[in-house]
């Protein structure tokens, strides 16, 4: 009996060490994560793990059941099978870049306008790709209010964060953010790999310094959204350089790749929920070309009037008092849906730091860096 127990030990003992050892750079993630600031609902966690985006670029993967299919593949190793049940996020939000007045360089605005969930700021320093820090909506991988990872084990899911940023800055100071665009899901289709909604973020953030090489970066790749929820996206990148665009699709052509970049005299660049491509662009709202529920216009009439009045020049705490005039709190849009600003952030992108105001302490700013 003795030797029967002794055995039973070792062989427990082994499994361990072998789970420690496949897992072990996930462990070290996860050992990573804490709340913010005493903050219920803001939590921050250095990735340690692997992550091929070459492989998750060849899998083409154009839907969201799917991209949710790799990342629990991925983080389970085909060897523990999770169960996860994500949110189909529509956010609508309030995107910037303007030059900074307290030094040189540009501050990246941006409100992260969707509902009130569980935030996660991700620091990554991949072997073969630049250091970033992103922003992510931790219901797009399973946390609500009354869910969060308290526990080691529920903590297992933010190894998904990576996959799927809502906005980002990297250490060459290039931005990116993600708005909602209701009933324009993208789907190019002219034989080149296809990529989801969020990847074409990580791909940038990852590889790209500049926005002409984001660009180079989009251009040899098909964009799809997700057609059963209908939403489609468009995205605003900026560099450390002070060039910014916004890249969106053409929902009477094919969805091909629209780029509206910021004019050589102009002093800020600015992007909400409807389209600025100039063969849609419209002063007055217009539900075919943009997110007349959320106040696309409104907001981005009084952001533009905001930075205008300061030449597009704005110190860390004007950048935030831009995005606080246009912020939600419970917002009721007319077909009833509610909508708050989960965050508002503000990257630096000469210093490379998140500013970052939550829902839950939206007084308190905390900073996050590399």
């Amino acid at each position: 009996m003795k030797t029967l127990i002794l055995i039973l030990f070792a062989a427990i003992a082994a499994l361990v060490a072998a789970a420690v050892l496949v897992w072990r750079r996930e462990i070290a993630s996860i050992r990573t994560l804490r709340r913010v600031g005493g903050n219920k609902y803001l939590y921050t966690m250095e990735y340690k793990a692997r992550y091929d985006l070459d492989d998750l670029v060849s899998r083409d993967i154009d839907n969201n059941n799917a991209m949710l299919n790799y990342i629990v593949g991925r983080i389970g190793k085909g060897l523990i099978h999770l169960k996860v049940k994500s949110s189909q996020a529509t956010p609508n939000c309030t995107s910037f870049q303007a030059r900074r007045k307290d030094g040189e360089g540009y501050y990246f605005g941006r409100n992260y306008d969707y509902c009130k969930n569980p935030s996660l700021i991700t620091v990554s320093r991949p072997k073969n790709g630049y250091a970033s820090i992103s922003g992510c909506d931790m219901s797009m991988f399973g946390y609500s209010l009354e869910k969060l990872p308290e526990k080691f084990l529920s903590k297992v899911l933010c190894l998904a964060a990576i996959y799927v940023p809502m906005d980002g800055i990297n250490e060459k100071g290039f931005c990116i953010s993600i708005m909602a665009m209701p009933d324009m899901a993208a789907t190019q289709n002219t034989g080149r790999h296809k990529v989801g909604t969020a990847t074409i973020m990580r791909l940038m953030l990852d590889r790209c310094a500049t926005v002409d090489e984001a660009l180079e970066l989009l251009s040899g790749l098909d964009m799809c959204h997700d057609t059963k929820s209908g939403t489609g996206y468009h995205y605003l990148v900026a560099d450390a350089n002070g060039d910014s665009a916004v890249i969106e699709f053409d929902m009477e052509d094919g969805w091909k790749t629209m780029v509206t970049r910021k004019s050589g005299d102009a002093e800020f660049f600015l992007v909400t929920n409807h389209l600025l491509a100039p063969k849609y662009y419209t002063e007055e709202p217009d539900e075919k070309v943009g997110n007349i529920h959320s106040k696309s216009w409104m907001r981005y009439g009084k952001a533009r009037e905001y930075l205008t009045a300061r030449n597009g020049t704005v110190t860390l705490e004007e950048a935030q008092e831009c995005l606080a005039n246009v912020h939600w709190k419970e917002l009721i849009w007319d077909n009833g849906m509610v909508e708050s600003t989960q965050y508002s952030a503000v990257y630096d992108q000469k210093n490379i730091r998140l500013h970052l105001r939550s829902w839950s302490d939206y007084d308190k700013t905390e900073t996050f860096s590399l």
